[in-house]
């Protein structure tokens, strides 16, 4: 099966660490959500400012997608990373409508050790810490 636009698209925005042509294909009322949040985050400028925040902690060098399922409007990326000496193991599950505009991007992480760790990374990052 070829790669859908979204996902060559998120592919090569994860290779270039450089999320502008992704974001031009999230939907306004997009939904993210995450591990490490309770609820979801709706909208655009919401779901690009994980996304970002996202990038910045795992796409460190060591973060590679390991699997990948697709189906005709989803799919599921199976990643691996260390951040900080701890093997970090996910999926991202991305979903887009018919017109290959991405609705709802889901983040899943294991072990629990990493969902903390990248909870509090993340909350640096998203507070203006890095």
């Amino acid at each position: 099966m070829t790669r859908p636009k979204a996902i060559a698209v998120w592919h090569e925005s994860v290779e270039k660490n450089d999320l502008a042509a992704f974001e031009a294909l999230i939907t306004d009322n997009a939904i993210f959500e995450s591990p490490a949040i309770h609820a979801p985050q709706h909208g655009k400028a919401m779901v690009s400012m994980y996304l970002r925040g996202a990038l910045h902690v795992l796409n460190n060098g060591s973060f590679r997608y390991v699997d990948e399922w697709l189906a005709p409007r989803s799919a599921v990326l199976e990643f691996e990373a260390k951040v900080d000496g701890l093997h970090v193991n996910g999926v991202d599950i991305i979903r887009w409508n018919d017109d290959d505009r991405v609705t709802h991007f889901k983040v899943m992480v294991r072990p629990l050790k990493a969902v903390n760790m990248l909870h509090q990374m993340m909350g640096a990052v998203l507070a203006g810490g890095s």
